[in-house]
């Protein structure tokens, strides 16, 4: 019998594949296939924050205390965002993908992952600026029912505007930032006519098909949080559901390459991973 680092480690690994298991069979969600240090990280923190002694503890609690499987949940997702996250991608779209857009007289756009919306509306405001909101039905997506309650409010915390007002203005915002949002104490409540044409919906990527037939994909930095046959099965459902010559935007760190659906896009701006979907000739 040994118990060194490599032995701890193993323990811990098979505990966290059981927990895993675990939670798809009893809720139906599903992590197995989630990027393992990720999991790791975030249910290693929890252990600790809970005052517990092992995964399996952690275990024993999700699967018999539904209020403590819902912290985990909220571990687990990806909640990582701010408005106008990354302004030159926003700029990349405003270039070379809204044109696009502008030839349509009706477009529907999926913020899949969207958590707690700040990336939705700060394409609601370039759709705005461009004159083609009203043309746009945007669908914004997350599994986590906490953060999209959130997302439909539209209402964040103030002590971030003045970063937020910087990635605006980076973007090629147009206006004033402020004329998008009515301060309250301490918070904001953004403009409600952004809300007019956004549809906010539960959709798992993990275990969900294709929401919709869509002209636009936005998803940025989610990819990265799975592992590579994942990576593989969300790739190939944002290609059903795009119509061809569809966009998808995804996160800096992300890419198409090496997927096994690389040959069905090509490049539009490299640099912020924004794709064209090939049109297929009949």
């Amino acid at each position: 019998m040994y118990s060194d680092s490599k032995d701890i480690n193993r323990t811990t690994n098979i505990e966290i594949d059981l927990i895993l298991e675990g939670i798809f069979n009893k809720y139906g969600y599903d992590f197995r296939n989630y990027s393992k240090a990720h999991v790791k990280r975030r249910l290693l923190n929890r252990l600790t924050t809970s005052k517990l002694n092992s995964i399996s503890e952690l275990q024993h609690k999700v699967l018999h205390e539904p209020g403590f499987f819902e912290i985990i949940l909220r571990d687990l997702s990806i909640n990582v965002t701010e408005m106008f996250r990354d302004p030159s991608f926003y700029l990349a779209l405003r270039n070379e993908v809204i044109p696009i857009l502008k030839t349509y007289p009706f477009f529907k756009v999926w913020h899949a992952g969207c958590s707690t919306g700040e990336e939705v509306y700060s394409f609601a405001v370039v759709l705005k600026e461009e004159g083609i909101y009203d043309r746009a039905q945007i669908y914004a997506t997350d599994f986590n029912h906490d953060v999209l309650d959130i997302a439909k409010k539209g209402i964040f915390p103030i002590d971030r505007i003045k970063e937020y007002t910087y990635n605006y203005q980076a973007s090629g915002g147009k206006q004033s930032f402020s004329d998008y949002y009515m301060a309250n104490y301490d918070s904001v409540i953004y403009d409600q006519s952004l809300k007019k044409n956004l549809v906010f919906a539960e959709h798992n990527l993990v275990t969900d098909s294709v929401f919709a037939e869509v002209n636009l994909i936005i998803c940025r930095n989610v990819l990265i949080y799975f592992n590579k046959d994942l990576q593989n099965r969300v790739i190939d459902l944002f290609h059903d559901s795009l119509i061809n010559g569809g966009f998808l935007g995804l996160g800096s760190k992300e890419t198409l390459q090496f997927t096994t659906k690389a040959n069905s896009f090509e490049i539009i701006n490299n640099e912020e991973k924004v794709y064209k979907k090939k049109i297929i000739k009949k």
